[in-house]
């Protein structure tokens, strides 16, 4: 374990009286998202701040350090048969709970588990004064200051200063089964709503290379009958191909020459099929697009199915990447960022260009 709050306390302070801007960084595998770092800041790293600070397996609690690897976390909640439930993305053995926050990462189980922004308790942050504030708490039922806890979430770093975490942690399924089908992806998201909308079982709905893969998980009971009920192939590795899903490393995810594009939109949303290639998760909230596009043309068919779009990885990363904010809402965010970091020292236009 490693508590080096005073040295990022010290390294803040520097920085605000020298005028200099920071790039928060913890494993590094996350830096293909948002817009391009600012290259004249300082490196703020978080990677040593590390360590599992409380852990209460039978309250389903789990409070670490923000640069504590998913991978420890991960072993540690396994030998109490346990898991985060959000299933977030490994991008390499260094990622960092405090990057899955900020980048707001949740896997394939997400519209039936939550999302990593649901299951935060409370915080502690750094502000721009070097200042360690504490939100939130441990338990559900502590709500004060609940909704700082969740800011943070796809926040990129913008607000400050990540220190500690405080999560909820389930239990493990006792059984998981896949089916597969082939299936047209127009139809396959009709038929992922279909399932997603029975009182079953089911963790995870995905459409890709002209399958739709459905998952089942919890008491083996329950996942066998509906198994046998909706019938399909069962997936001899479910398991891994799930895996693959959630840490994006299947085949779709390996293509880098054109840019990737996330939807997110109303599960049943019809969308036109570009030309490029296509991924439907999160049984049709969540869509993947890979081929050449214009953020603005996509954001007009995002809106038009009451969604957004945002520019994932690759393509041009010095202009806008997320769908484009009402004047409104812009106002509001800019004065939350001056609340939390009113000399804009933490991940300067990182979301935004005008952030």
């Amino acid at each position: 374990m490693a508590d080096q709050i005073n040295a990022l306390q010290e390294q803040l302070q520097q920085a605000r009286s020298n005028g200099r801007t920071l790039n928060i960084v913890g494993g590094g595998t996350k830096a293909f998202m948002g817009r391009a770092a600012d290259p004249d800041a300082d490196t703020l790293s978080m990677a040593g701040h590390t360590g599992i600070v409380e852990y209460h397996p039978v309250e389903l609690v789990l409070t670490v350090r923000a640069g504590t690897t998913l991978t420890e976390i991960e072993a540690v909640l396994a030998e109490q048969g346990q898991c985060l439930h959000f299933e977030p993305p490994r991008f390499g053995e260094s990622s960092t709970i405090g990057g899955i926050l900020a980048c707001n990462l949740s896997g394939p189980a997400r519209p039936w588990a939550g999302s990593v922004r649901d299951q935060v308790l409370g915080i502690r942050l750094l502000n721009g004064k070097g200042e360690h504030l504490r939100f939130g708490g441990q338990v559900m039922k502590n709500v004060a200051g609940y909704d700082v806890s969740r800011l943070q979430a796809g926040a990129m770093g913008t607000l400050g200063v990540m220190t500690e975490l405080s999560l909820k942690v389930m239990p493990k399924p006792a059984a998981t089964i896949t089916l597969v089908r082939d299936m047209a992806m127009g139809e396959a998201v009709n038929y992922m709503n279909r399932r997603a909308g029975e009182p079953k079982p089911i963790t995870g709905a995905c459409w890709v290379d002209g399958k739709v893969y459905v998952r089942l998980a919890g008491a083996r009971s329950a996942v066998e009958a509906t198994a046998e009920k909706w019938q399909g192939s069962v997936l001899d590795d479910g398991e891994q191909f799930w895996q693959q899903i959630q840490d994006q490393k299947h085949r779709f995810f390996a293509d880098t020459d054109a840019p990737l594009w996330r939807y997110s939109v109303g599960s049943s949303a019809n969308l036109p099929v570009l030309d490029g290639h296509w991924m439907v998760d999160w049984a049709g909230s969540q869509r993947w697009y890979r081929g050449e596009a214009e953020l603005e043309d996509l954001e007009s068919i995002a809106g038009a199915a009451g969604g957004q779009v945002s520019l994932y990885r690759g393509g041009d990363r010095t202009g806008e990447v997320m769908h484009s904010q009402p004047e409104a809402l812009k106002v509001i965010q800019r004065r939350v960022k001056q609340s939390f970091d009113p000399d804009g020292l933490f991940n300067p236009g990182r979301l935004y260009s005008w952030l």
